[in-house]
């Protein structure tokens, strides 16, 4: 407890920094907590294969259970934690459940966590989806956090979602512990990426280019045909940001790139 309670402490402080692209952290954050979930689920998909199927669905189509993952934590994590907001996220979970598993647990953050989590496992085993991300509400409402920040998937392995009572909790301290460090570091990796990016953007001459690099400020990939500019121009403008060492291209591929921070 005290472990985690330290590394929450250091989060919220690094939470605190303007100079922190929150949105970007989330985004990132949800696709970590996003390939979490899909390996506890037994399938094969990784952060990559999730990317592709968020950034590259071409209208109609549907995401598949993965995407629908992925999905799932992108929404939560995007707007302000409200009953609204995680129906939002969660359409399956009547906001009747999502209300009692925000007044699910008592005292500190991570043991409001823990109880929200097993509140929910109990009722449907195998809603590990909405459990972590219902426990992850309960963790930022716990810290006075506006938005959820996902923590407890990326720390938890899946033979812990199994666990009750106190067995739970302690899994839930040990996750928070490790997620928590490992978002600090990240917050802080990408204020520098950021600061790198503000500093570089004037040298952007496209039009269009203001709204791109608020895009790129904000979400994990970018695909160049959701830049506010013509195709062509949207290319030249993600490998001009890139020769500048601003945004890494994420694929490795000659085609169907996608691009971030």
């Amino acid at each position: 407890a005290f472990l985690s309670g330290a590394a929450l402490a250091q989060l919220h402080i690094v939470l605190g920094r303007e100079d922190v692209p929150h949105a970007l952290l989330r985004d990132r954050l949800a696709l970590a907590a996003a390939e979490a979930c899909v390996t506890f689920s037994g399938r094969p998909e990784r952060s990559e294969a999730l990317r592709d199927t968020l950034h590259l669905l071409r209208p109609g189509d549907l995401p598949g259970p993965a995407g629908e993952v992925y999905l799932c934590w992108r929404r939560a994590a995007e707007r302000p934690v409200s009953i609204k907001a995680l129906h939002r996220a969660l359409p399956e979970t009547a906001p009747e459940q999502i209300a009692m598993a925000l007044d699910a647990g008592q005292g500190a953050p991570v043991a409001r966590a823990a109880m929200a989590l097993e509140a929910v496992l109990t009722q449907a085993p195998r809603a590990d989806v909405p459990a972590l991300i219902l426990a992850d509400a309960v963790l930022a409402q716990a810290l006075g956090w506006d938005y959820l920040l996902p923590v407890l998937a990326g720390g938890l392995k899946r033979a812990d979602l199994r666990k009750r009572g106190e067995d739970l909790r302690l899994a839930c301290h040990r996750a928070v512990t490790a997620s928590a460090h490992e978002a600090t570091r990240l917050a802080a990796d990408l204020a520098r990426r950021a600061a790198h990016l503000k500093t570089v953007a004037p040298k952007l001459r496209a039009k269009g280019a203001g709204e791109a690099v608020a895009m790129f400020l904000t979400r994990d990939a970018v695909a160049p045909a959701a830049l506010p500019l013509p195709d062509r121009a949207a290319r030249r403008l993600c490998d001009r940001v890139v020769d500048l060492g601003a945004v890494r291209e994420l694929t490795g591929r000659d085609t169907f790139r996608l691009y971030g921070v």
